[in-house]
């Protein structure tokens, strides 16, 4: 009999973790125009996790539902029945939201108008705009008997009308053009007044049907279910899986509607149109007085003074470099000597792209093998690696072709990658290759030597400066072997694959961390466990915790997303602490340590998802430096010692703030602060932050 008492269903935990980034909109340390932008990355999140979680289990409520959620005993149709009345709070409490940052944008002089505040010059030139320019190229639509519904595309808006035309009561419906600009900018003696197009279109549309009455409108925005696998669909005879793929996300445009926004209450006549057409239910239609598309937002950005801007946002932060391997001399040599260990976005992710050029014409080298998942727009990556292929270095690249939204991007590239003469693998079939590994293979006179680069996150140099990541670079011999072998297994279709320092899924991840989650428990109050991630939702390893906190082994977590485990449960998880951190940047270091003497600890692609330890290629490394390790642990100990952008997972599921009296940290400034002070060691100066440190440490030990 399973026991939900000390588990919650991973959708709730993860629209808990999206009101989170939600309320950095009310963080007054957040900039004003950071906070609007977390507002849109939570619009984002929400518009993802309907298309791939929502669609997911509409899927599974229509094929199987009777399969139940093994962390909440819940069927498909259940969770969809919870999700729908957390997003409609949800959608309230972000209107509330939008609403507070809207009014502080107007103290600044920054007005997103209502039509009805517009001056009689400003109606007048924004309908002779409207006339002009955006009349022209609208295509109203009348339905009726010869003008069935339209299709409605994926994260378009549109307008709907009730229309009485002869005595005759109908539909009208009409696209917003996503050529259109979303904003409208104003003139005015002060600030910077604008309207978003949308309102200006909804204000005039009855221009467009000069023969009939508008008697109702609103605006709709429609999702559709984006969870579509290639594997699913593939055939035996495919002969070109880039084709393939092609089609793939051809079909994902004309899935399922999940989720239907509107920009005010719909009338009946309305929602029964929806649910009629689009197969959908009156709980899926969500009303939101805040914008349904925040793409306006980086049209306002271009509106504004560059002053405002730089006074609004975050302040530049450059990565530092000095105290790090550097991205001077001979890398290949400096790796050679010692391990390196860069900690994005603290570090700058340009030394490893140097040590890839310079692998890329170095004589040494005899090839480069990779494993990709992301990349950036104008990868210099990418460029390095068509550059060692044509200088006759053998170049292997898997390419994760199924990497969700971002497969037209992996297509472009691969054919780059092949166009140069590099060996392409496209993946695993039944298995996304989510690992984060290099291997650069090296001759000399002495023989064959490695350079190996094992990272938390994505080849990806856009993201590196936004994403806290971790990348472990090491000339150790059996680390190197061990990566030989993963290329070439993988190169032949072989996932069971064992090494010495290497723990990969679907074979030995699983199986051997829980081994090592057993040794602690066997010392009791003694053991330790410390675990970094994005994401908790594997029940063995949600219950092999809930064991080793039986045990009195004092565990710690650090989870950004979705934690299916509730700690702090008298009897079953009361010896278990987590938290997330959310702020400017974001949290996706995976790390892994346990025992407190001489720890094992491990680093690398995989989250403690059923999704990760059994149905991808993922990877975490040992890592064996020991000034490595205590760099690690005291990255983990200031990042769990956060208590301003840090909160606690409670019991109740929920998360909470940290009311205490110790030191207030934020720990991504410290981070950012501490690389500062590590240069003005050199001087002998010692600043805030180091005290901040030590102080923190000194808590930690009582």
């Amino acid at each position: 009999m399973m026991d939900y008492s000390y588990t919650q269903n991973r959708e709730l935990s993860w629209l808990n973790f999206n009101r989170r980034v939600m309320e950095e909109a009310l963080d007054e340390s957040v900039p004003l125009f950071e906070k609007l932008k977390f507002l849109q990355i939570f619009c984002s999140n929400l518009d993802e996790f309907c298309m791939v979680r929502v669609g997911g289990l509409t899927d599974l409520s229509l094929l199987n539902d009777n399969q139940i959620d093994n962390k909440s005993g819940l069927s498909a149709s259940e969770q969809l029945d919870l999700i729908f009345s957390t997003m409609s709070d949800l959608y309230k409490e972000k209107d509330g939201v939008f609403e507070i940052v809207e009014e502080e944008f107007r103290k600044s002089g920054i007005y997103n108008l209502n039509i009805d505040e517009l001056t009689k010059t400003q109606r007048k030139a924004v309908y002779k705009y409207f006339k002009d320019y955006i009349l022209p190229i609208l295509s109203p639509m009348t339905i009726d008997l010869q003008r069935p519904f339209p299709f409605l595309e994926n994260g378009s808006e549109y307008l709907i009308l009730d229309l009485e035309e002869k005595g005759k009561i109908h539909y009208g419906i009409m696209a917003l053009p996503k050529i259109l600009p979303k904003i409208i900018k104003l003139t005015s003696s002060s600030g910077y007044p604008f309207i978003r197009t949308s309102k200006v279109i909804y204000e005039f549309v009855d221009d467009c049907y000069p023969n009939a009455k508008v008697l109702a409108k609103t605006i709709i925005r429609v999702t559709r279910n984006a969870d579509l696998s290639a594997d699913d669909e593939i055939s035996y005879d495919e002969v070109d899986y880039r084709s393939h793929m092609k089609k793939i996300l051809k079909k994902r445009k004309r899935l399922q509607p999940v989720r239907v926004e509107v920009n005010e209450k719909a009338r009946e006549s309305f929602e029964t149109l929806l649910c009629s057409e689009l197969n959908i239910k009156r709980n899926q239609i969500f009303q939101s007085d805040a914008p349904l598309s925040m793409e306006y937002v980086s049209e306002l950005k271009d509106y504004l003074s560059e002053d405002f801007i730089a006074q609004n946002s975050y302040n530049n932060y450059l990565p530092k470099l000095g105290n790090k391997i550097g991205f001077t001399g001979d890398l290949i040599d400096k790796v050679k000597k010692k391990d390196y260990l860069l900690s994005y976005p603290y570090d700058s992710m340009d030394s490893f792209l140097k040590l890839i050029e310079q692998a890329s014409y170095d004589d040494r080298v005899v090839s480069i093998k990779i494993t990709i998942y992301r990349l950036a727009k104008n990868s210099r990556l990418v460029n390095y690696l068509c550059r060692a292929a044509e200088n006759g270095k053998e170049v292997l690249v898997i390419m994760e072709l199924r990497a969700r939204f971002d497969e037209q991007n992996n297509l472009d590239y691969s054919k780059q990658l092949y166009d140069a003469g590099c060996n392409l693998i496209y993946g695993m079939s039944g298995y996304k290759v989510h690992s984060k590994i290099c291997l650069i293979t090296l001759k000399d006179d002495v023989g064959w030597s490695y350079i190996t680069q094992i990272g938390t996150g994505n080849y990806n140099e856009s993201t590196a400066t936004g994403y806290s990541d971790l990348s472990l670079m090491t000339a150790n011999y059996d680390i190197g072997k061990d990566a030989v072998h993963f290329f070439k297994n993988i190169s032949t279709g072989n996932l069971e694959g064992k090494y010495k320092n290497l723990l990969q899924s679907p074979s030995t991840l699983k199986s051997e961390l829980l081994k090592m989650m057993d040794e602690e428990i066997a010392k009791g109050s003694q053991g330790f466990i410390f675990f970094k991630m994005n994401s908790l939702t594997d029940r063995d390893f949600i219950d092999k915790l809930k064991e080793a906190s039986d045990a009195g082994v004092k565990v710690q977590l650090i989870i950004r997303g979705i934690c299916c485990l509730l700690p702090g449960i008298e009897g079953k998880t009361e010896n278990i602490e987590a938290k997330s951190i959310v702020g400017r940047f974001l949290e996706h270091a995976r790390i892994y340590i346990l025992g407190r003497e001489n720890p094992k600890i491990y680093i690398g692609s995989a989250d403690l998802m059923t999704r990760n330890t059994e149905h991808r290629v993922e990877l975490l490394c040992a890592v064996l430096d020991h000034k490595i390790k205590d760099r690690i642990i005291e990255f983990m100990d200031i990042q769990f010692a956060d208590n301003l952008k840090g909160r606690r997972f409670g019991s109740d599921g929920n998360l909470h703030k940290i009311e205490d009296d110790k030191p207030k940290v934020n720990a991504q400034i410290y981070f950012m602060e501490q690389e500062y002070e590590l240069e003005e060691e050199k001087s002998a100066k010692t600043g805030f932050f180091t005290k901040l440190s030590n102080a923190i440490k000194a808590l930690l030990a009582k």
